[in-house]
């Protein structure tokens, strides 16, 4: 697999394989302020799946979910996420052949000067209702792997659906900081699978840019 031109940025913080059948969100253009060259570069890139639409009602319900998106992304954002992409993935394991939507976001916290594997316990056994918690020694370091199950309240304007999240709490070589990588679906049932998933992205991440360990 070819390797991204990501891989050579000297500003990044952390490296890690993107997980198959994942697809990055431009954060920058999906949230730009109206006006801008973001979100000029937006609506150019909507713009032919708006006039390919073979009704004004499939217009306007895809202008509907469009907003949503935005919408829970700046959630996110608001709580440090920094990157996200959105996963397709058929599901062969239920009666009826479908596909399973999730999301992967990575976020950052500030934390108090700790070790780092006390960092990462306190991440997950101090947030209420996580759960399935596994503390483990991965090749970026100490790591603590939880997970939630969700429901956004009603006035969020946000789908009522209970949201699965499988969580991976990375502490920062610095000791200042702390890494969250999730996976995030409303396909509850196939939380086994989600963990796989998660578990081979987090033993992919560096805190070092490989192209520098592997010279």
């Amino acid at each position: 697999m070819p390797l991204d031109e990501s891989v050579k940025d000297a500003r990044a913080e952390l490296w890690f394989a993107e997980p198959q059948g994942f697809l990055p969100v431009p954060l920058n253009s999906l949230l730009a302020e109206p006006g801008s060259p973001d979100a000029e570069a937006m609506r150019e890139a909507v713009a032919p799946l708006l006039d390919a639409a073979p009704s004004e009602v499939v217009r306007q319900r895809f202008v509907a979910q469009l907003a949503l998106g935005q919408r829970m992304l700046g959630a996110l954002c608001g709580f440090g996420t920094v990157y996200c992409s959105i996963g397709l993935h058929r599901d062969d394991i239920g009666p009826r052949s479908a596909h399973l939507l999730s999301l992967f976001t990575i976020s950052w916290r500030d934390t108090n000067v700790a070790p780092r594997g006390v960092t990462a316990a306190r991440a997950a056994t101090s947030a209420e209702g996580h759960a399935h918690i596994t503390f483990e020694e991965l090749p970026c370091g100490p790591a603590v792997l939880s997970e939630t199950t969700l429901r956004y309240a009603a006035e969020s304007g946000l789908p009522q659906l209970p949201l699965l999240q499988i969580h991976a709490h990375l502490p920062h070589p610095d000791c200042e900081r702390l890494v969250v990588l999730t996976i995030s679906s409303a396909a509850v049932a196939r939380r086994e699978e989600y963990r796989v998933l998660l578990r081979g992205v987090v033993e992919t991440v560096r805190f070092e840019g490989p192209m520098r360990v592997a010279s």
